[in-house]
């Protein structure tokens, strides 16, 4: 008897068999999906950023982008841009700091009172400043590492002693005005450099250097993920990013080089940025933050030093409000005893809106910049088209709101 053969039908797969592959426009399609899918967290709140800027550029009859308004809205959010870096890094470690505001205010006014009364020069006030944000980050992370105490007791606690210190040392009065140079770190721009022309010659050289660098890192990232066989982005939608990127830089660069130029705390802010994104990315201490934040038990047992990491993020977050305070009462060219009030919500929602999660362990400081403007971009465009102060907070708590609870959703989407 011969061989048995059995006929498959047409169309038919063998039992065993691999699925042929899918057709090369829907594999395509499904990898830009699932891409999509993957960076929404990553990418959602700067789409939003971006979606806020064009409605209110629309509301506003194109004032919202004119070059003196982004400068200025620059000026008017960089205090609460610091205190959502360092608010961030509190957050991503599992904890919460509500006396920024009052230690940023605290600060101020020990700064006015030595420059004012004392005639201090500015440099030495400014670090004295600084030092005091350190001790009273160093005190409130004792309690909290190696006591116990909760961050929030601790940090309440904290808030009323630094309000009630500001009190003592201001009382109802305005000690003002500063020095020059104190002045400028909040109000200063960069010098005017090379021949005359339409432009701040040396902001468009800074924009084109920053350009440069983002590129480079993008590419440097992308090869470094592909040599570890980790999954990137498809290369249609990374050039789609590339662009993006280098419109946004190049639209940024060209707005404020049309005005007055880079400001002097733009550029403190930029190197926070770098700073402390390049040491959460990819100092020892930085991943440590992470995984303190994200499973405490875990991290202890895998040798994170968990109570000098909890230590160290609030000492910094110290010296962060008290850089916060010295920018804000520079601008305001006086210290004050209202300062502060309510700092500590604005940094806390805009961790919140820029990707942080309320368990710990999540978060970037570039989303923390993200999330401290579109509270900068809601708050300047609701005031240029005239919804009044208390509308504002009824929308900036529902911002707020939406953004958590999308965190909540996207968390339940990833599980099931």
């Amino acid at each position: 008897m011969g061989p048995v053969t059995t006929d498959t039908p047409k169309g038919d797969t063998p039992k065993g068999a691999p699925p042929a592959p899918p057709s090369g426009r829907s594999s395509t399609g499904a990898l830009l999906m699932e891409a999509a899918r993957r960076n929404m967290r990553q990418y959602g709140m700067l789409v939003a950023l971006g979606l806020i800027v064009v409605l209110f550029q629309i509301w506003t009859d194109g004032v919202l982008l004119k070059p003196n308004n982004v400068t200025n809205l620059v000026l008017q959010n960089s205090y609460i841009l610091v205190l959502a870096i360092g608010m961030m890094i509190v957050i991503i470690a599992g904890h919460i700091d509500l006396s920024v505001g009052s230690l940023a205010a605290f600060v101020s006014a020990a700064c006015a009172v030595m420059m004012v009364e004392h005639d201090m020069p500015w440099v030495p006030a400014l670090i004295l400043g600084l030092l005091i944000g350190a001790v009273a980050g160093a005190w409130q992370g004792f309690w909290i590492a190696y006591v116990g105490i909760p961050s929030f007791i601790v940090t309440l606690a904290g808030m009323l002693i630094f309000r009630g210190a500001t009190q003592i040392f201001l009382g109802s009065r305005s000690l003002g005005p500063f020095p020059e140079g104190f002045q400028k770190i909040s109000t200063g721009y960069l010098p005017e450099v090379g021949p005359a022309t339409n432009y701040h010659n040396l902001t468009l050289l800074l924009g084109l250097a920053l350009l440069a660098f983002a590129l480079f890192q993008e590419f440097r990232d992308r090869r470094r993920q592909q040599a570890y066989d980790l999954e990137v982005l498809p290369l249609n939608l990374f050039v789609v990013k590339l662009v993006a990127l280098a419109a946004a830089v190049l639209a940024f660069t060209m707005t404020l080089a049309s005005y007055r130029g880079v400001p002097v705390v733009l550029l403190l802010l930029a190197a926070l940025l770098i700073g402390f994104g390049y040491v959460m990315r990819n100092a020892v201490v930085g991943r440590h933050v992470y995984a303190l934040g994200g499973n405490q038990a875990a991290a202890k047992l895998s040798g994170v030093k968990d109570k000098r990491v909890t230590f160290l993020v609030f000492v910094n977050m110290g010296v962060l409000a008290a850089l916060a305070g010295v920018v804000y009462a520079a601008r305001l060219n006086a210290g004050v005893p209202q300062a502060g009030i309510n700092f500590e919500l604005e940094a806390i929602a805009a961790a919140f809106i820029g990707g942080a999660s309320m368990s710990g362990g999540v978060g970037t400081v570039f989303g923390a910049i993200i999330g401290g403007l579109v509270l900068g971009v809601l708050n300047n465009g609701m005031s240029l088209v005239g919804i009044g102060t208390d509308y504002q907070q009824v929308i900036k708590g529902l911002v707020l709101l939406a953004a958590v609870g999308f965190d909540v959703w996207n968390k339940r989407r990833v599980g099931a």
